[in-house]
């Protein structure tokens, strides 16, 4: 992502879904949502997901740009950037995306597929050669 992109995504606004909110159907939003209380259905979107602690999406199927997870998801998951699982966060479902991290205190199952990364998204917070002086400063 360029960061013209980056910053006209952290400029997005957000939807919230309340923690009363209790919601079954098929979600579609191009911006970023953010998950507080319950769905059950199907989300086919081109926007970020975020669902919260105590929030629980139980979907057949959920496509994304990217998901962020401190709550529960169970189902299958395809985000076309990435997927962070934060620590306490429960995942039930095939994964596939780009990057994944999976925080200390994630319980996952399921299997994960990385597809390939598109050459504007950096992977890596360091260069390869900074990492590589390090290591031999150390050993």
């Amino acid at each position: 992502m360029t960061p013209k992109q980056e910053a006209r995504r952290k400029e997005a606004p957000v939807v919230t879904f309340g923690k009363q909110t209790d919601f079954s159907g098929h979600l579609k939003f191009r911006e970023t949502l953010l998950v507080r209380g319950k769905f059950k259905g199907t989300i086919d979107a081109a926007g970020a997901l975020i669902v919260d602690r105590d929030a629980v999406v139980d979907a057949d199927r959920i496509t994304v740009s990217s998901l962020t997870v401190y709550g529960t998801v169970i189902g299958d998951i395809h985000a076309i950037d990435k997927v962070d699982m934060m620590s306490g966060a429960k995942v039930q479902g095939d994964v596939t995306a780009a990057r994944l991290r999976i925080a200390d205190g994630v319980l996952f199952e399921g299997q994960c597929s990385m597809t390939s990364v598109d050459k504007e998204v950096e992977i890596f917070s360091r260069p390869v050669e900074e990492i590589k002086a390090e290591l031999l400063r150390v050993g």
